[in-house]
Parts: C-alpha cells; sequence; structure tokens
C-alpha cells in the first residue's frame, strides 16, 4: 500500500447504549476521503481501542473495508495486552480486507526493549500486509528509538512506516539518517505537523481531521508544497484545536470538536466519562471561538444526511 498523506485516526462512534455505530463509521469514513484525505486508521488510541472487544475490532474493520471499498487503505491499528491475542487480531484484519496494519506496543506493560522489539517482531511476522511502527513513548512509556526502528526495518521487509509521536521532530531527522528512504515516516502529533513535513515526514497519522479534515488536508498539503505563508496563517488558526489532541482527555475533545460541527456525538466509552463543568465550558468556547474564525478552505464535501442526523 501507499504510505503517504493526511489519514485520519478515526474515533468510534457509539449509539445511545454505547454500542458501535457501525451506519455512521461507514459515512464518516467515506466523508474523510471526500475532503482529501489518503486512508483511514481504525482502532488506535483515538479510537478508544483499549475499549473494543475482539469482536468490536472486527466488525469495524469490516465496516470500514466495505465503507471505503478501492478508493483509498484501510489501516488497522494492533494493539493488545498480549503478544498472542495481537497475533491473532493482525491474522484477521488481514483476512477481513484491509490494506495494512499500525502496529502498537503492549499498552500496560512496559518492558524494556528486548521484550518490545520481539512483541513488535512477532506481530510482523504474522502478516504479510504492510505495516507502520506507532511509537508514542509519551502515552505508553516505550520508546523505540532510532536504532531500534532501523533495526526493525532491516529484519521485516514488511514494515514500511513508522508513526514517530514522541514530538521531538529532530527524531524524523535521525531516522531518516539511519534508514534513507526505506521507511516513510509519519507525524502523529497534531501540533508539529509542519515542523514534522519541514524535517521531513511525508503523512500526518491526524485527530483532528476527524472533524475537519479539509482544514488538515490544506494545512499538510501547504506544508509539503512549500507555501510557507499559506500553511502558518492556517497553522496559527488551528494550533488551539491541534493541541487538544495533545492531553489526556484527547478522545473526549476530539469527539467534542466533531459534535461541535456536526460531524457525530461526543459520547465515550468508561473508563472515560464525558467532559463536565468548568473543564466542558472551557473546551467549547475555545471551541467556539475557532469556529467563529473559521478560514476559508478549499471546497470540500458536505456533510451526508446520515452524519447531520447525529
Amino acid at each position: 500500500m501507499k504510505w503517504r498523506g493526511v489519514m485520519p485516526a478515526i474515533t468510534t462512534c457509539f449509539d445511545k447504549s454505547l454500542g458501535v455505530d457501525h451506519g455512521f463509521v461507514a459515512e464518516h469514513c467515506r466523508w474523510l476521503l471526500d475532503n482529501g484525505c489518503t486512508g483511514i486508521v481504525a482502532l488506535g488510541s483515538l479510537g478508544e481501542g483499549s475499549t473494543l472487544s475482539f469482536d468490536d475490532k472486527l466488525t469495524i474493520v469490516r465496516t470500514c473495508v466495505r465503507a471505503v471499498g478501492n478508493r483509498a487503505p484501510v489501516v488497522a491499528s494492533i494493539s493488545s495486552l498480549s503478544t498472542s491475542e495481537a497475533t491473532a487480531l493482525a491474522q484477521q484484519t488481514a483476512d477481513l480486507g484491509c490494506d495494512g496494519l499500525m502496529v502498537l506496543p503492549p499498552y500496560v506493560y512496559r518492558g524494556d526493549a528486548r521484550e518490545m522489539l520481539a512483541f513488535v517482531s512477532s506481530v510482523l511476522c504474522a502478516t504479510s500486509l504492510s505495516c507502520m511502527l506507532y511509537n508514542n513513548p509519551i502515552a505508553y512509556g516505550t520508546d523505540f528509538l532510532p536504532e531500534h526502528i532501523a533495526q526493525l526495518a532491516g529484519e521485516h521487509s514488511n514494515l514500511h512506516a513508522v508513526k514517530e509521536s514522541s514530538a521531538d521532530v529532530r527524531r524524523i531527522s535521525a531516522i531518516r539518517a539511519l534508514v534513507g528512504d526505506g521507511l516513510e515516516i509519519f507525524v502523529g502529533v497534531d501540533d508539529v505537523i509542519v515542523e514534522g513535513v519541514g524535517a521531513g515526514a511525508v503523512g500526518w497519522i491526524a485527530g483532528l481531521a476527524n472533524a475537519l479534515p479539509r482544514e488538515s488536508v490544506d494545512l499538510f498539503n501547504y506544508a509539503v508544497e512549500g507555501e510557507r505563508e499559506k500553511a502558518f496563517e492556517l497553522y496559527r488558526w488551528f494550533l488551539p484545536l491541534l493541541r487538544l489532541d495533545t492531553v489526556p482527555k484527547f478522545v473526549q475533545l476530539v469527539k467534542l470538536v466533531q459534535e461541535m460541527v456536526g460531524m457525530g456525538n461526543s459520547r465515550v466509552r468508561p473508563p472515560r466519562l464525558p467532559l463536565a463543568g468548568a473543564e466542558l465550558e472551557e473546551a467549547r468556547n475555545l471551541i467556539r471561538t475557532a469556529m467563529a474564525n473559521r478560514p476559508k478552505v478549499a471546497a470540500g464535501s458536505s456533510k451526508p444526511a446520515a452524519l447531520q442526523r447525529q
């Protein structure tokens, strides 16, 4: 598959009973592609993967694959507490027709480098699909250093990309120095996207794209094409919203933005709880201010009726 461009890490929409709203998920995927996104990444942190059952994950991937068809790649995030479940998920999501995998370390046990490399290697060996390594030491406590990433790339021919979420753009240059063009590097932290592209990133696993895909695509394209003035003008407006994707309650906040732009609802599964009180009002005020000053962007697709009703 082609690892390039803006690939949203999609949220998982829940109905009033907190079951997966597959109708919305399908329409959301299509709308994101209509607005210029180049792929769909499901089941990740923003998708509340840790609250999804194994069967939930399979049915969500099936929904995404059917909704997207041949328009763009669907990537399944592989996260689990155990190596055996992670490898099983990798195999079964491949059978459902996804195009690639984004491989996370185990999200509770913070092992040493030997153990974490072995975990990722097991998943990579369990599939022939093109894979992306997700490095997020801030959230997961496991840091795949550039030399670890180079080691994995040298040992596994199906490791083709890395989502770098250390928030240190110097990592992009360091990885590139070791692997050359052997891996496609994606930015995984929303508020360093322009800097990341400047350092050599070719893609963005984006969060706020769930609500604002056209602005996200325009920002990325301006950065890639070297249109500095346009990029920074849009970036200045976008940054307060992009920073919502970098705090502990990023799921609640991104879903709140979706709700306030008429693109879904803010329901989350426990242990997360909806924002409340002063925290909620502060977030709403920030979002209202941003949307009141929303810049004109390239003509995007209108919201399907199914999405407007959420």
